[in-house]
């Protein structure tokens, strides 16, 4: 029975070494992305610089990339892009009044939090549209009704012109408020990769399109990696 054991544990040793590896191989073998590469969402424009590729002269092209922010997380602290340089975002927006369908999407969101608590390149940020009444101690209050949440799990809170401003023209989604406590917001939730480029949108409360966001943050972190040649944990 104790040899058993051990042999079980061996074997499970084994498989949490190897098989991570052999994933990241099947990612990259031959430096090339085996999965369909993501969309870069948003305006685009031509540069007038080029870049080669198989000898050639192709010119670049100038993605549309989300605005600084400056907003205030559930503990107080001041968050930015800066403080979040070099990560990969994902980005929804709700406030703690609303109907059902922002309590699913945030355990959407929890839920594949979940998958990469070890992970240092990958941010999760619920963005309030209700700043006025979602303070710091709302939002805290509000987090402390999730269980196991990481430290890379944020919801944010700030002035509005700043989050409506960074929802319409950064996001490209929709968020502002119709009345005294009506809010017209997305249920989307986007995919940031680290130079700031929209990858992908989602609907927030759908499980299936929450498993398609995981699958696809696996894609974009396997690329980020094969591009700067960075540590996964």
């Amino acid at each position: 029975m104790k040899k058993a054991g051990i042999l079980k544990k061996i074997t499970i040793l084994v498989l949490v070494l190897v098989v991570p590896g052999f994933l990241y191989y099947l990612l990259t073998a031959h430096g090339k992305n085996r999965y369909k590469p993501l969309a870069v969402f948003g305006p685009k424009q031509v540069a007038k610089t080029t870049h080669k590729v198989n000898g050639k002269d192709v010119q670049d092209t100038i993605y549309h990339t989300i605005p600084d922010f400056n907003l205030t997380d559930q503990n107080g602290k001041a968050v930015s892009l800066k403080t979040l340089d070099n990560k990969i975002l994902v980005v929804n927006f709700f406030y703690t009044g609303c109907p059902s369908v922002c309590g699913l999407m945030n355990r959407n969101v929890n839920a594949i939090d979940s998958f990469y608590t070890r992970n240092k390149m990958v941010y999760f940020l619920s963005i309030t549209v209700d700043p006025k009444h979602d303070n710091v101690a709302a939002l805290k209050k509000y987090a402390a009704g999730f269980k196991d949440l990481s430290s890379k799990r944020l919801f944010l809170t700030g002035d509005t012109s700043t989050i409506y401003n960074m929802a319409r023209k950064g996001l490209l989604v929709n968020a502002l408020q119709t009345g005294s406590n009506d809010f017209v917001y997305s249920d989307q939730v986007i995919l940031i990769d680290r130079d700031r480029r929209i990858r992908g949108y989602y609907t927030g409360a759908s499980t299936l399109e929450a498993e398609r966001l995981n699958d696809e943050i696996k894609v974009l972190i396997s690329d980020e990696l094969r591009k700067n040649d960075t540590p996964l944990y």
